[in-house]
């Protein structure tokens, strides 16, 4: 925030302060209050990266970042994931209530972070009386005099505390204060622009016995690999509250954008869904053992809410098309020697909602073979595809890997690797399988595992 909003926001955070300390004055609650018994810290460090989902309907920057802001089907999403969840109380910048605190902790077993402007005793004492586990405590706001009460009161009330930094000056003054949890925020208060390559600046220049969190404009699995070795986790809400799947948004940070293909029943599906995928492949390639019927792909698709993938290897377009009607799906995956007029035509004749990936067998020449028109996603396979074995992974050295996703013998032992490239996604199919079609819940829970944690 600018020095001059924020100095706006302070001045009328004060008079707020007053007005409900009018009606809901400190003698009337606090009898009433107990100490935390969700250990804040304690849950940051039993995960790595560890992940705090933020829930808020407005920001300043952005002004109205979910029209459609409902608390309890955000939570419901959240509590999946979330090793902590973080509220925003503020009410005239961010249109949050305190009110939401007491919500949330009935309705998740996760600690929660109160976000908010805190420059009062009285802020701590009622976010603790709304079931606050947590407090976030800025720098850019407080004097060395004022952290001390705040942060005094809030370890007392058994709180923890995420002491927010914005440079080099406030993290000797974090130091100097004993902060335990750091909190490096990726804005510039100046512009209002975002930048992870303050954390990227800031976070080695801290003690590895410190929890680091990178705050602001992490929205994407490639940014969480790239930082996770230098901090402990992230603090992530604008890029949620902003998707229109906010499922699918939270599984694309934690885990990438990952495809499982070959799906032929309704269970694999459900399993699909609940690991952390966002992708399902329908194979409609009739020589595949993995062919699917337009019957059974329609109720497999009724199963989970995937988005879907409809595989096709030199198939006429008007095959395509009449294959896909009536089933939602996000995109068609061609796996042949289709050219460029092909998927020109193919483009005007499909909805625009349905994209059009092209699956590429990998040589040196990938970048040329990269090229298409109307492609919006790459799928780099051996051969192909179906040989179970990887391509030579040296060959995207220097590639912008954006918008592909690797696939060729992905299995347990290699996908972590296969992760640190850099890729959109992963595509993994008969390296999770009992045999042919019939994947193997527990090698994907495990695969899952190694995506999220990075062991």
């Amino acid at each position: 925030m600018q020095k001059n909003l924020l100095r706006t926001i302070i001045h009328n955070k004060k008079k707020w302060i007053a007005q409900r300390q009018s009606y809901q004055p400190l003698t009337q609650f606090k009898n009433f209050i107990t100490p935390s018994n969700r250990n804040f810290e304690q849950s940051l460090k039993k995960n790595h990266p560890f992940f705090i989902l933020e829930c808020k309907k407005s920001s300043p920057t952005c002004k109205i970042l979910n029209s459609n802001f409902n608390l309890h089907s955000i939570l419901n999403e959240y509590k999946i994931y979330a090793t902590a969840i973080s509220i925003l109380t503020d009410e005239q910048y961010f249109q949050g209530k305190f009110e939401y605190l007491l919500q949330a902790s009935q309705l998740v077993h996760q600690p929660i972070l109160c976000k908010d402007f805190f420059i009062d005793p009285y802020q701590i004492f009622l976010a603790r009386y709304y079931k606050a586990d947590a407090i976030l405590l800025m720098l850019s706001v407080l004097n060395n005099n004022q952290y001390t009460i705040l942060s005094t009161i809030a370890k007392n009330l058994n709180m923890g505390i995420i002491t927010e930094i914005n440079n080099i000056e406030e993290l000797d003054r974090a130091n100097y204060l004993k902060a335990n949890i750091i909190g490096i925020n990726n804005r510039n208060l100046k512009n209002l622009s975002v930048d992870i390559k303050k954390t990227i600046t800031i976070a080695p220049l801290i003690s590895k016995k410190k929890i680091i969190i990178s705050e602001s404009g992490i929205s994407t699995y490639k940014e969480v690999r790239s930082l996770s070795n230098i901090v402990n986790g992230f603090l992530i809400g604008s890029s949620l509250m902003k998707s229109a799947n906010l499922n699918q948004k939270i599984k694309s940070i934690i885990f990438g954008k990952n495809k499982i293909c070959g799906l032929t029943n309704k269970k694999d599906a459900i399993s699909t869904y609940k690991v952390g995928a966002i992708y399902g492949g329908l194979i409609f390639e009739q020589s595949s053992i993995r062919h699917v019927s337009k019957k059974l792909a329609y109720n497999i698709m009724q199963s989970a809410n995937l988005k879907y993938v409809a595989v096709f290897q030199n198939e006429p377009i008007f095959n395509i098309l009449s294959l896909i009607k009536d089933l939602p799906i996000s995109a068609i995956q061609l796996h042949g020697n289709e050219t460029q007029d092909y998927i020109d035509t193919l483009y005007k004749k499909l909805p625009s909602n349905i994209k059009i990936w092209k699956a590429i067998s990998v040589s040196n020449t990938i970048t040329f073979q990269m090229c298409f028109k109307h492609v919006t996603c790459y799928v780099l396979d051996n051969g192909t595809g179906g040989t179970g074995k990887p391509f030579n992974w040296s060959h995207l050295k220097n590639i912008n890997l954006n918008n592909v996703i690797i696939a060729g013998g992905l299995n347990e032992k290699n996908c972590f690797s296969a992760s640190k490239l850099g890729c959109s996604g992963l595509d993994f199919n008969s390296g999770i399988e009992k045999k042919a079609g019939v994947k193997d819940e527990k090698k994907l829970i495990s695969i899952f595992k190694k995506l999220r944690y990075y062991q």
